[in-house]
């Protein structure tokens, strides 16, 4: 990971997301993460044709530790739970496969339907959205989630640390999760200045932006923090249903 992709912050907490991960899955564990890392970095390089959107985002330069945690800290959790219990080993890689699925499945889908994916929609009411801005789905993006979640349960399944099954579930609904809450409770703003809607205070252009919807503060970190929750706790609930039933 170069030093532009990381703050010293983003960079300390990433050392403790990668550390749990080894520490509690090993090997495998880093396969894991970096059949989320590698494409996900690989997808942000891509050229943008709709650069102007990212003016309206807080996605732009190095990754803070707020970031890492959001996208990782569940994951770590997981690896750490794992390393000291170990007799729930199973339920602590199902959480953790999930967590990584849905960070994996959430980017693919931002990265590749904000550059390529068109009729940008609500996940709400399905009316025509604001491209590029949290809780607009497309079908080019949406397929792009699918494949994002496969590939990081697929890594986890081809050395049995989880059933693919659960991992893809976690991370196709932890996305879902994602844009709903990214409709519904992420804090939206507008900028006057430029009469565009945005996700940030202050705008790009240095005007102050006013709250239209969601919830004050609750920005696009607490979504992706809440989005790998729900991916961990879908794989686990998965994972549970066919140890059950599926012995």
């Amino acid at each position: 990971m170069n030093s532009r992709a990381l703050t010293r912050g983003g960079t300390i907490a990433a050392a403790f997301v990668g550390a749990a991960t080894l520490l509690g899955f090993h090997l495998i564990g880093a396969l894991v993460l970096f059949a989320f890392f590698l494409p996900s970095m690989a997808l942000s390089k891509l050229p943008h044709p709709h650069a102007e959107r990212l003016r309206d985002i807080d996605k732009q330069g190095a990754r803070d530790a707020w970031q890492v945690a959001a996208n990782g800290g569940v994951a770590g959790a997981a690896g750490t739970f794992a390393l000291f219990f170990p007799q729930a080993h199973a339920i602590a890689a199902a959480a953790f496969v999930g967590a990584f699925a849905a960070a994996s499945a959430d980017t693919w889908g931002t990265e590749i339907g904000t550059r390529f994916g068109e009729n940008v929609r609500s996940i709400l009411t399905f009316r025509s959205d604001v491209g590029g801005l949290s809780g607009g789905v497309t079908t080019l993006g949406t397929l792009a989630e699918i494949a994002g979640a496969l590939v990081v349960a697929a890594s986890a399944a081809l050395f049995a640390l989880a059933p693919l099954a659960a991992g893809t579930i976690g991370g196709i609904v932890g996305a879902f999760a994602d844009s709903y809450l990214g409709a519904s409770v992420q804090e939206r703003r507008y900028c006057e200045a430029c009469s565009r809607a945005c996700e940030i205070d202050p705008h790009a252009c240095g005007a102050a932006t006013l709250r239209v919807r969601g919830i004050r503060g609750f920005r696009n970190d607490a979504v992706n923090f809440c989005a790998t929750l729900v991916g961990a706790l879908t794989s686990v609930a998965v994972f549970a249903f066919g140890a059950r039933y599926f012995p």
